[in-house]
């Protein structure tokens, strides 16, 4: 795999113009993520409606432009999305993130456009990059407490 690949238009948009990257207020269910062998951190934030679909999400934080492009398209991907929907799809990205499921028809079909993170599998120091964001909403997802709580 080229990293030249990877780092097109596209996905250098999400890095330098983030669409979800700000603090989202009254947010229902907010959760840390570290990845402590490079420094990435995130604080992400999302807003469950009346109908328990995830109305808004977003993120503050810092790290490589793995991370905060992930971060960015995985806020995208999940307004409209019930819980359950999320937690399916964080573990969708992470069997492509792990070069476990490879069915490109069904990564672009229900990731969209963070399916374009599925060369990552071949760079294996940025696979935690890459899925930060999506372990960190899965984890406070599933956290019935649904507090602020650090992810590492």
């Amino acid at each position: 795999m080229e990293v030249s690949s990877l780092y097109n238009a596209q996905f250098m948009d999400h890095v330098t113009h983030p669409d979800y990257k700000y603090q989202l207020e009254d947010a229902t269910h907010e959760h840390d993520g570290i990845n402590p062998s490079c420094g990435d951190e995130l604080h992400l934030s999302v807003r469950l409606g009346d109908d328990g679909r995830i109305e808004e999400a977003a993120y503050t934080g810092h790290g490589c432009a793995v991370s905060m492009a992930s971060a960015d398209m995985m806020s995208d991907l999940m307004v409209g999305k019930t819980p359950a929907e999320a937690i399916a799809l964080c573990d969708l990205f992470k069997g492509m993130i792990t070069g476990d499921e490879k069915d490109a028809d069904k990564l672009e079909q229900e990731l969209d456009e963070a399916s374009m993170l599925k060369d990552v599998s071949h760079m294996p120091a940025r696979v935690k990059c890459a899925e930060l964001a999506w372990r960190t909403l899965a984890e406070m997802l599933k956290d019935e407490n649904a507090g602020t709580t650090t992810t590492e």
